[in-house]
């Protein structure tokens, strides 16, 4: 059981939308979600294409999130954070790259693409946890300018 990290309440409702096409991972992080202390509303996308057909169909009220991961059918993440940042009405979206992915050529590409952050999944529940909160707590405290090269791959520690 891990006690030395504390959770505060995030008093903002979150509005997060996940694009992930693994059904297992879809399921943790929702159950990550679920004990957090927020209030939110998650959409779950499983593709490329499913997740910019949302966000132009919801374009006049944009999740605070996307977490977005790289490889998945249709269109993967590569191409959608392109589009997303090529596209006016989206392109203030925070996108937290969420990803098995640890090549760093992958990791210079998403970050000259403005990806706010990368976010290596990991194997632990509790670090999953974690992360998710961290994320949302930037987001939560209007944290959202894209950070240096340094602090771009956000870790539980």
């Amino acid at each position: 059981m891990e006690h030395d990290f504390e959770y505060e309440p995030i008093e903002r409702e979150l509005n997060v939308i996940l694009a992930e096409d693994d059904s297992a991972d879809r399921l943790l992080f929702e159950e990550a979600m679920q004990e957090l202390p927020v209030k939110f509303n998650l959409t779950i996308v499983t593709n490329g294409e499913e997740l910019l057909d949302w966000l132009s169909k919801n374009e006049t009220v944009l999740p605070d999130i996307l977490f977005l991961d790289l490889n998945m059918p249709r269109k993967n993440g590569f191409a959608a954070l392109g589009e997303i940042k090529r596209d006016h009405n989206l392109q203030d979206l925070p996108v937290f790259i969420f990803t098995t992915a640890n090549d760093q050529e992958r990791i210079k590409q998403v970050f000259r693409d403005a990806a706010h952050y990368y976010i290596r999944k990991p194997i632990k529940f509790q670090e999953l946890k974690k992360l998710i909160y961290k994320s949302l707590r930037l987001i939560a405290d209007n944290n959202i300018s894209l950070p240096d090269k340094d602090n771009f791959i956000l870790t539980s520690d």
